[in-house]
């Protein structure tokens, strides 16, 4: 021990070795590996967006081959969704390079899969409700197959429904999914230059998420939730460059999304601006028509 400390007096190391240490290295590398680009978890996530959320209504078996008293295929995949994703959220949070609220972080994750759950009993329904000529464009109580139910409490019972899954489910899924990724976003900053750049795998990613966000952001009606976030996330950039860091790879792929993301949803405004059936049903300062609600209107009743 003395032998030791007069060789660390000696070569000017700090006392006990300090970063030299096995544990000390193994923490650095731990931090430089945890700021690498996560191509594996980014891809994961992108894929079973598109294809546990997204392509769920249109890809998997159609809802016809199935009794309509049962789960279809698609509810299968809603439920594996609702497992899938908060384990690689939790997987990713795992990987920054920077210690995180953790009881947030779980908090969030259980509020966010009893959302999602209630979210997929309520679209269940609403999916088998769309054979029956239920459309998505109008109203509850503007439905033909709606408005004539009897008794009439039986519209207060659908209109709840509704509120089920359009509304607070969504609530409950969308804002703790959305406080997770701004949390990890935090984490996302450093001075090395060498982490600042989205290898060519993030580029190639960059489209399908962004597109994933689109649906995800118009289909769930949850423009402002997203926008906001994207102002926070924004407000921490322009905070952490005048401390001088700046945003890892990872980072800068989310950021970068959420950008694209802005842009689409934009445009998509902007092409159905006009629509009159649209605007009376989603009237307010905020004009963010649904796809499905386009589909229903727009392809379905031309084929």
């Amino acid at each position: 021990c003395v032998r030791a400390c007069v060789c660390a007096r000696v070569c000017g190391c700090p006392k006990g070795g300090g970063a030299s240490t096995p544990a000390g290295l193994k923490e650095d590398s731990t931090q430089q590996e945890n700021q690498r680009f996560h191509f594996d978890l980014w891809f994961l996530l992108t894929l079973q967006n598109w294809i546990l959320d997204f392509g769920r209504p249109i890809i998997i078996l159609p809802l016809e081959w199935f009794p309509l008293n049962k789960p279809s295929a698609g509810d299968y995949f809603h439920m594996a969704y609702n497992v899938i994703t908060p384990f690689l959220m939790l997987k990713l949070i795992e990987r920054s390079p920077r210690p995180l609220p953790r009881s947030a972080i779980y908090l969030c994750i259980i509020t966010f899969v009893m959302g999602a759950s209630i979210h997929l009993v309520g679209d269940s329904i609403n999916h088998r409700l769309i054979l029956s000529g239920y459309q998505l464009h109008l109203s509850v109580r503007e439905n033909p197959i709606i408005k004539d139910l009897k008794p009439a409490t039986l519209i207060d019972s659908f209109e709840l429904l509704y509120y089920y899954d359009e509304h607070l489910g969504h609530l409950m899924w969308y804002i703790p999914f959305f406080i997770i990724l701004f949390i990890y976003f935090t984490g996302c900053f450093t001075k090395a230059e060498k982490h600042k750049k989205i290898p060519i795998s993030g580029w190639l990613l960059l489209g399908p998420s962004s597109l994933y966000y689109w649906y995800l952001v118009t289909e769930g009606q949850i423009t402002e939730l997203f926008l906001l976030t994207f102002l926070a996330m924004v407000v921490m950039a322009i905070h952490q460059k005048r401390k001088g860091l700046g945003l890892d790879s990872n980072g800068l792929f989310l950021f970068y999304s959420f950008s694209f993301t802005v842009l689409l949803v934009g445009l998509w405004v902007v092409y159905l601006w006009e629509d009159p059936v649209l605007r009376n049903k989603y009237p307010g300062l905020i004009y963010v028509p649904e796809p499905w609600s386009y589909y229903t209107l727009h392809i379905k009743k031309n084929h």
